[in-house]
């Protein structure tokens, strides 16, 4: 774990002890969602199993790409240490294959297109910076520039390509469908896998079913990260 990025968790935030999560911490440290894998059907146990056993190759992105998308990647879902879900991997599969959202914004190009103008511009920004690229700034500079990202204050070089902001909604929708589709980030918040055919039958507020898990921490994120000022 870098040193710089523990003071933006909340302290006591458990080390994981059963299954895996990002960075082996997490709200559910004893749940491994896996383990119910056996209540699933066929073909959704075998589709959601292949994320965990078969990082897909990259094929759409070239090696410079995958450099800077990756570290922009990890810096948006702030996976700063292993074990890491792949979430680029997972959106470079869906690209090579051409698997789009079914719309586009008006007046911007194909989304392939523009996640390769979102690389140029990270790296135009990092370069602006004093760094040879994104991939390779410091953890701080990736975190400021992707804040300013997401606030649409990226101009000049390749970012005069696209519309900031639609381009920001392009590659977070991708990139954080990609990471909550992983069994690994249902271990993180809790979440009891596919229903079907099993189906769930406690309804109501506070209520679980006998095999989902109890959550050990529960710090609300919204206010905590208020307070720590870490907005």
């Amino acid at each position: 774990m870098r040193p710089e990025a523990t003071g933006r968790r909340p302290e006591g935030l458990p080390r994981q002890r059963r299954g895996t999560t990002p960075q082996m911490i997490g709200r559910y440290p004893d749940w491994d969602v896996l383990s119910q894998a056996s209540h699933w059907d066929s073909v959704t146990r075998e589709v959601v199993l292949e994320r965990v056993e078969n990082v897909p190759a990259f094929r759409f992105f070239g090696e410079e790409e995958r450099r800077t998308l990756k570290a922009f990647c990890d810096t948006l879902t702030a996976q700063d240490s292993e074990p890491r879900i792949p979430v680029l991997s997972m959106v470079d599969a869906k690209l090579h294959a051409g698997e789009l959202d079914g719309f586009q914004y008006a007046g911007m190009p194909d989304d392939r297109d523009v996640w390769r103008i979102v690389a140029r511009g990270l790296d135009d920004t990092a370069r602006a910076a004093g760094d040879h690229d994104f991939g390779g700034a410091s953890p701080e500079v990736q975190r400021q520039i992707v804040g300013r990202f997401a606030n649409g204050e990226l101009e000049s070089g390749a970012w005069d390509e696209l519309d900031v902001s639609k381009a920001w909604k392009v590659v977070t929708r991708a990139a954080l469908s990609a990471f909550y589709s992983h069994p690994w980030a249902w271990n993180e918040i809790g979440f009891g896998g596919p229903a079907y055919p099993r189906g769930y039958a406690a309804f109501g507020v506070d209520t679980r079913e006998g095999w989902e898990p109890r959550q050990a921490f529960d710090i609300d994120p919204v206010p905590d990260t208020r307070e720590r000022g870490l907005e």
